[in-house]
């Protein structure tokens, strides 16, 4: 779950109790601990985090009880490599030859070629160079333009590891992820890009147990911005990151059978051609069914109506005829859409717009539903300091102040970051300091750093104006309210914030006197806020026609709270809704068109609903920025 905001949404109230459960990934949790009980006469709500869970056949959980020390043996690695293949995605690439060719196929390209031979067989020289050069012309127009555009499929790769660590034959060794297979034992540690998608094991490298969980940021594969806690028997997916921890898995999926390796699949399954397309060949269908009826009746009348003439030669009656069909065929219009729309592709590349197909500057015009992805599209994809919950007469500075004196300098960390980051931007004391790690006014004199048994960081520090020592602590909000005694208000307000998607951190301080009896602080919330254009954008979207909807990997009370700072409607659906094996296609079609967005989404998911709009003929528009959102990318009209 990634959300924040710097400004509060005016005219809502603080902390509001809208209907809906919210979820809380990983780290220190909105409200993750209700399974440890009552924190005073409120019991802070669990919120589940709901992820998208792999399927693995029975046949395929076989091979995946390897010794996690032994690995797998040569022979058997062979045996599997000729069952599931190398792990890498495979890229059908056309020859170039053979894509350059495929610019003379199509309806009027058709027509012209007809006219070309006939110009050639009547030995009508200066049309036959005419037309030939205008058909070469519109195709190398198009083969150029189009080849400015990479290969969507390359992006994909960029993302994949290149080595990883794998047991094999009883020796940790390293080798190229291409050799990896179900059941390879690999090590994962900090910074590694996982190269298959597995399941952990829950041991480190050399069979010891583990302390704490792997975070991974899996945000370009689901949309979800925060790293996630991952224990024994998640499962990883091929080309996630791993931020904090080590541990090894086994290999359970390879190359096409990967999470990422389904999204590579449904882009080559998703068509090229485009509406403008399907226009243009309607109109060159209908020319071609005109010309060539016409044609024939004149040929057959000139023929048998000049019988036995010179002007009623063959050849003479074919070079008549050819005028009527040259005439007939708009050759110049290939080139004329060509060219006028290269131009239109110029001009959008002077705004930074890269245009992949030709027909899609046409094509933009002409969306009547806009599909984004939320993550680093319509917000910011970093978290953020938002309105927090004060109590016991503390200030926003206060908090902001105790956070940063109980936060780790240089934690790689999204929330200790924005925690850093919001004291940095709106503390006066820590602007210009000479020492970056330095509070005026404050010296650190100890510091715990967050301990997953713990839940919270400790610091003590000195007041160097009253020379008083004191204690800050900050982590999750059942801790914190847990370690003051219990406030049954701020378990309140922690549940308001985890029902709108927001997460929440507790901060408390030692009262003045004492080292160890706290009172609270406040809660901190925090969350991926939209980007400062995303409302006016959309807003302008709706006064032009067009209907903007949010699909994205996150969850849906995140979603609907995003919706509702952009101005969008709140009517977000499940993913589930999109595969209800209980209800029609239409129903489903129907549901998508009503509502605003859709949530905890995957690949498959995206590319449905642009599928499903699509097939009752509406134009669709996609944008995003994640490998989650290219086969929609490929899938929608522009």
């Amino acid at each position: 779950m990634n959300e924040k905001t710097e400004i509060q949404t005016q005219g809502q109230p603080p902390f509001p109790p809208p209907p809906a459960a919210a979820s809380s990934p990983v780290g220190e949790p909105a409200g993750g601990a209700g399974k440890e009980g009552k924190v005073g006469n409120v019991e802070i709500e669990e919120q589940v985090h709901h992820e998208h869970v792999e399927e693995i056949s029975p046949e395929l959980e076989t091979l995946l009880h390897t010794d996690p020390l032994q690995g797998l043996s040569d022979d058997e690695v062979a045996r599997r490599r000729e069952t599931f293949g190398r792990n890498e995605l495979i890229e059908k690439k056309r020859h170039p030859i053979l894509k350059f060719l495929g610019y003379f196929t199509g309806a009027i390209a058709y027509l012209i070629e007809i006219a070309v031979i006939c110009a050639a067989v009547v030995g009508d020289w200066a049309d036959f160079g005419i037309i030939l050069a205008l058909l070469f012309i519109n195709a190398t127009i198009g083969f150029v333009e189009e080849a400015k555009a990479e290969s969507a499929l390359d992006a994909l790769k960029q993302t994949l590891a290149l080595k990883t660590r794998c047991w094999r034959n009883g020796h940790l060794v390293e080798l190229d992820t291409s050799e990896l297979v179900p059941g390879d034992v690999i090590v994962l540690r900090l910074g590694d890009i996982i190269p298959a998608d597995g399941r952990l094991l829950g041991i480190g490298a050399t069979g010891e147990a583990t302390e704490g969980d792997l975070q991974v940021d899996q945000s370009a594969l689901t949309g979800e911005s925060l790293p996630l806690s991952k224990n024994k028997g998640a499962t990883v997916y091929s080309s996630s990151i791993v931020k904090q921890g080590q541990q090894m898995a086994v290999v359970t999926k390879t190359g096409g059978d990967t999470f990422i390796g389904r999204a590579a699949g449904l882009m080559a399954v998703a068509t090229e051609e485009g509406h403008f397309q399907k226009i243009i060949n309607r109109i060159g269908n209908f020319l071609i069914l005109i010309t060539v009826v016409l044609v024939l009746i004149i040929l057959i009348y000139l023929l048998v109506v000049n019988r036995g003439t010179p002007e009623g030669a063959f050849k003479k009656v074919l070079e008549r005829v050819l005028v009527l069909t040259i005439a007939a065929i708009p050759v110049g219009l290939p080139t004329v859409m060509s060219v006028t729309m290269a131009m239109g592709a110029k001009e959008l590349a002077l705004r930074k717009v890269i245009v992949k197909r030709l027909t899609a500057v046409e094509e933009m015009a002409s969306v009547s539903v806009l599909c984004s992805d939320k993550t680093g599209t319509l917000t910011l994809n970093e978290l953020t300091f938002d309105e927090p919950y004060l109590t016991n007469n503390y200030t926003s500075e206060d908090i902001l102040l105790y956070s940063y004196l109980a936060a780790e300098p240089g934690a790689n960390d999204p929330i200790e970051f924005a925690v850093r980051t919001a004291a940095e931007e709106q503390l006066e004391i820590l602007k210009d300091r000479t020492h970056k790690h330095d509070v005026p006014g404050y010296k650190v004199t100890s510091f715990l750093p967050f301990n997953p048994a713990t839940k919270m960081t400790q610091a003590t520090v000195m007041d160097l104006n009253s020379q008083e020592s004191f204690k800050v602590a900050k982590g999750a909000p059942q801790v914190i309210i847990r370690l003051v005694g219990g406030d049954d208000d701020a378990a309140r307000a922690v549940n308001a914030l985890a029902k709108r998607g927001l997460r929440a951190l507790g901060v408390a301080r030692t009262k003045h006197g004492s080292l160890e009896e706290y009172e609270l602080v406040g809660m901190i919330s925090l969350i991926d806020p939209p980007r400062p254009d995303s409302g006016d954008t959309i807003r302008r979207c709706n006064d032009m026609g067009v209907d903007v909807k949010m699909i994205t990997g996150d969850q849906q009370i995140i979603a609907k709270e995003v919706a509702h700072r952009l101005g969008m409607g709140r009517v977000i659906l499940d993913a589930g809704h999109l595969v209800d094996a209980d209800k029609s296609d239409e129903e489903i079609t129907e549901h998508c068109i009503r509502a605003d967005g859709f949530a905890q989404v995957i690949p498959e998911h995206k590319y449905r609903v642009v599928e499903l709009l699509q097939n009752r003929g509406i134009l669709v528009g996609m944008t995003g920025d994640g490998v989650n959102d290219a086969p929609a990318l490929k899938k929608a009209n522009v």
